[in-house]
């Protein structure tokens, strides 16, 4: 048995373990990880985000090639051990947990470089929590047909990376929305080789109100299953309902989630189009776990 320290945070919801590894000499298995995760047998929570030094960990080399100042290295495994590339939301939670830990700093105005496996991302304190820019998104030709438990109707869907994959569908109205059955994963055909996480997205009436575009959003997770929020989902969702509504639509989105409601805004950068964001990251708390 070895004895672990851990934190328990989350992000309007979505919520993780925490770990500090700063040296990289844990290595936990996939079935640890979901022992961990395990809401009726474990701590409980939808991932897990190991702080580890980049240089201490294979994938850390592609961040500080990217991005010297990339000292600290999100690994984020989901709920079931399967990795994945990023998370929206897990990587506010990250940052407020390495402050927390005297394991860095953020100076007055400035940003902190996390590495993920989907890239260097830079953060931010916000009004309320922290802000990341999320990157360069992509939107994908693929536009699957989604079975969703309970949606009398398969919609197509709209492929987005940001960077992890993403497919979006719209329902109809609140009672659609709240009468799909998440806990069934969303069937996609063609399914993509290495799944997708799965929004469905309502549309605010009106749309847009002060400037600012509305949505509500229900996420299936891979890995992890329905989740509370989905950071990366709430941009993947906003910059879908943004194409949909053609020419005029804004760049700024407020995004509800089951969790809470998160901000997503785009901008443009040399590269392209960057997508932000924005919302709270709570440390709830801290002890030690056997393993």
């Amino acid at each position: 048995m070895t004895t672990i320290p851990f934190t328990k945070g989350h992000g309007t919801g979505n919520d993780f373990v925490l770990i500090a590894d700063p040296d990289g000499e844990l290595d936990l298995t996939p079935a640890q990880i979901a022992a961990l995760c395990d809401r009726h047998f474990g701590i409980g929570a939808d991932g897990v985000l190991r702080a580890v030094r980049s240089a201490r960990i294979d994938a850390g080399a592609a961040a500080l090639a990217e991005d010297p100042d990339a000292e600290w290295f999100m690994d984020y495994r989901n709920a079931d051990g399967s990795i994945a590339e990023m998370c929206g939301n897990g990587i506010r939670v990250f940052t407020a947990f390495l402050l927390d830990e005297g394991l860095a700093e953020i100076p007055g105005g400035g940003t902190i470089a996390i590495g993920t496996r989907g890239g260097v991302r830079d953060v931010h304190r916000a009004s309320v929590g922290f802000s990341v820019d999320l990157g360069r998104w992509t939107l994908d030709s693929a536009e699957p047909l989604v079975h969703v438990k309970d949606v009398p109707v398969a919609r197509p869907g709209i492929s987005i990376s940001v960077p992890n994959p993403h497919v979006v569908i719209a329902v109809a109205d609140d009672d659609e929305l709240a009468a799909a059955d998440l806990t069934y994963i969303p069937q996609l055909d063609p399914a993509p080789a290495e799944g997708a996480n799965v929004e469905l997205v309502l549309p605010g009436d009106p749309l847009v109100q002060d400037g600012v575009g509305r949505i509500s959003m229900r996420v299936h997770e891979r890995g992890s299953g329905e989740t509370l929020s989905c950071g990366t989902g709430a941009a993947a969702a906003a910059l879908a309902t943004r194409h949909w509504a053609g020419a005029g639509a804004p760049n700024a989105w407020r995004v509800q989630v089951p969790g809470g409601t998160l901000g997503v805004r785009m901008f443009p950068v040399e590269e392209g189009e960057h997508v932000s964001l924005s919302g709270p990251a709570d440390l709830v708390f801290s002890g030690t776990v056997e393993i």
